[in-house]
């Protein structure tokens, strides 16, 4: 099976990274292509895949195609492509904003077309991703592409109305927890820490965190009251992010992005 990738950027190499080292496929049997000279000698040089400036050509070859272009330029790709991609290839499209629907107009009503939203993450192994899948999938092809995204983190199937949802929960979120690190690390420094020591305990405390409520399984409420002692240190500072409406600034971020998202769908 040869796995084709139009666009070399981030997301597209955190793909690649775990399809290889999971050993879904070998790195001769993927091929990348992207109009930035720089941007493919650096995923050949990191993952020493094949590549080509060509996306036609890559469409032609791909028996499962990801799609891994900004919203802005997916119009022009899939002009581009629409008329070479090989007859039964499985379409990935990792673009933010971008219906089932739209792609299938885009693309052909024919094709077997895929959405995921994964996030940065992904990077690291840590990743999480939401998949949905038009009729034209087969449950096999799915639990591929389920594999695939599972192999650098999390995937989990949902309903495309959830889409949206999923944007602002998880593949925008990373923004928001790294304005938090920040945040807490000056508040540190400001008590005396040395920058680089404030990161790392701001970060790991963050990385504890989650990794509690997604092995215990107990609801967050309950492990924030497990830290907040009578009369303590924490329920004051719990009190002070209350004061501050730190609840619902982040609410308000995530509806914010949900109605781009919305908004970026329905152009």
């Amino acid at each position: 099976m040869t796995i084709g990738f139009i666009g070399a950027g981030n997301m597209g190499g955190a793909i690649i990274g775990g399809i290889i080292n999971a050993g879904i496929a070998d790195k001769n049997d993927i091929i990348v292509s992207d109009k930035s000279t720089a941007a493919l000698e650096n995923i050949n040089k990191q993952y020493g895949v094949s590549t080509d400036k060509d996306n036609k050509n890559t469409a032609r070859r791909s028996d499962m195609l990801f799609l891994c272009v900004k919203p802005q330029f997916l119009t022009s790709v899939t002009d581009e492509i629409k008329d070479s991609v090989k007859d039964g290839a499985v379409i990935i499209s990792i673009v933010a904003g971008q219906s089932l629907c739209a792609l299938g107009a885009a693309l052909g009503e024919d094709k077997k077309i895929i959405r995921v939203m994964p996030n940065t993450p992904a990077l690291v192994g840590e990743g999480m991703a939401a998949l949905v899948s038009n009729d034209n999938v087969s449950s096999d092809e799915e639990k591929k592409a389920m594999e695939i995204f599972s192999s650098f983190g999390r995937c989990e199937k949902v309903t495309e109305n959830l889409m949206d949802a999923v944007t602002a929960v998880s593949g925008s979120s990373p923004a928001y927890v790294f304005m938090m690190i920040e945040a807490m690390a000056d508040a540190a420094v400001i008590g005396g820490m040395a920058r680089d020591k404030a990161y790392t305990f701001a970060a790991q405390a963050v990385l504890g965190s989650a990794k509690m409520v997604l092995d215990t399984g107990k609801h967050p409420a309950q492990l924030k009251d497990m830290v907040c002692s009578p009369a303590g240190t924490t329920i004051d500072a719990v009190a002070a992010l209350e004061k501050n409406g730190f609840r619902n600034a982040v609410i308000e971020a995530m509806r914010a992005c949900m109605e781009k998202s919305h908004r970026l769908g329905n152009k």
